[in-house]
């Protein structure tokens, strides 16, 4: 099976999307935009708002309350040149640790106009209040495409709030657009909590707290786990099948009540909002089959194709099982948190363990968020996008959404 995966061409997940069809702006109204819903054979078309009534009974929906920092910085050095540091992850440290700290920590960081940062550090006045802070920033070596920097401020301040003052909302490259000041809003979702990701679970964009009222009316469960969303959202698949292509590690985080309560809705529809957390929850299975073979694993990861290789032993493992195996760990560990990473493709063959549907927007032609949609809708993505594409919806981070609820 892997093998006849891996040898699956990009060129049939490519479809043409002109670009006036990518929406540039959000609308003025989160909760506005247009909802295609494929139920069966049947794709029709809705407003956002209407979500709570197209989901099936007794729906568990689980969100991705990651926050998007604002990873761009600017530096602009005597010459005039502007250098920008753009902050990928923190260097050996946990994201919630990098942000507390209130002197100094380390990031990855994408360098822009490198050449013309000579040597020495950099420095950016932040204002804060009343307050004015000097941020620095000193560049060591080259890991792959990124640098390693080292960031230093004055003011006792944690850098979650440095970064929010001193830096710009990164927007996604295919926009072509500088990031305005309501990106900094509009780019995050309404329950958006914790500070990592330098892009948006986009699905979430379109949630209001009236949609949130309208759920708790029709009796919707509602679950937030967390995936810091990393730039290799964005890395097209370049190569000619989907095996060349490597899948980017982003960290996740789920609680020991977040487990137990995706246990209790067994035999219930579970829904995910967004491929960030359908990645995290399938994740999780798979950590937990990892446990049944081995409970002496010291941490969680989940490589790109341990799904297809673990095949066999999870054919006894039932979601579960694999959930009670990680809060087996956990006790042992005491801990009611998991802190563990995923590079996890999901592609067409795959078999979800977890959700029964997915709420997710329009994606990028020959990209692997569209290889996760084929896997749980099958050719259908083709219906369901040239629908869209007829009957004028938006694409993309800022565009319309979906509401894909499974082959059966």
């Amino acid at each position: 099976m892997l093998s006849e995966l891996k040898n699956i061409p990009i060129a049939d997940y490519d479809y043409p999307l002109p670009e006036e069809r990518i929406a540039k702006f959000p609308i003025a109204q989160r909760d506005h935009s247009k909802l295609l819903c494929l139920k069966g054979d049947d794709i029709s078309e809705h407003h956002f708002y209407d979500l709570p009534d197209l989901l099936p009974k007794d729906t568990l929906l689980v969100f991705n309350d990651t926050k998007v920092i604002h990873a761009r910085l600017f530096f602009h050095k005597e010459t005039g040149a502007v250098i920008e540091v753009f902050c990928l992850e923190p260097y050996q440290m946990a994201v919630s640790e990098a942000f507390e700290q209130r002197e100094r920590c380390t990031w990855n960081c994408f360098i822009g106009n490198n050449k013309k940062w000579k040597s020495g550090p950099l420095a950016l006045n932040v204002h804060l209040g009343t307050a004015e802070i000097t941020l620095t920033a000193s560049r060591r070596e080259a890991v792959g495409n990124a640098w390693i920097v080292d960031f230093e401020w004055t003011g006792g301040l944690s850098f979650a709030e440095v970064i929010e003052a001193a830096g710009v909302i990164p927007l996604p490259p295919y926009l072509n657009r500088q990031a305005e000041a309501s990106d900094a809003t509009r780019y995050q979702t309404v329950y958006a909590h914790h500070d990592g990701s330098v892009a948006a679970p986009t699905a979430g964009l379109h949630f209001t707290p009236e949609v949130f009222a309208h759920l708790k009316d029709k009796g919707i469960q509602t679950e937030y786990i967390t995936l810091h969303v990393g730039a290799g959202t964005f890395k097209p698949v370049s190569t000619d099948t989907i095996g060349e292509h490597e899948m980017h590690v982003e960290p996740v985080h789920v609680t020991a009540d977040n487990l137990r309560h995706i246990i209790a809705h067994q035999g219930k529809p579970l829904i995910a909002v967004g491929t960030t957390s359908v990645r995290t929850l399938e994740s999780l299975y798979w950590f937990g089959v990892q446990l049944e073979a081995n409970p002496a694993l010291d941490h969680m990861h989940v490589n790109q194709w341990d799904p297809y290789e673990l095949e066999i032993q999870a054919i006894k493992q039932s979601c579960n099982q694999a959930f009670e195996n990680i809060l087996t760990w956990m006790e042992r560990h005491d801990t009611d948190r998991l802190d563990g990473e995923t590079q996890l493709m999901i592609a067409p063959g795959y078999r979800y363990r977890v959700i029964d549907g997915l709420v997710t927007n329009f994606h990028q032609p020959k990209s692997t968020l569209l290889l996760l949609v084929s896997a749980l809708i099958g050719d259908r993505w083709r219906d369901c996008y040239r629908f869209a594409l007829d009957h004028g919806f938006r694409f993309l981070s800022y565009g319309d959404s979906c509401l894909f609820l499974g082959k059966d």
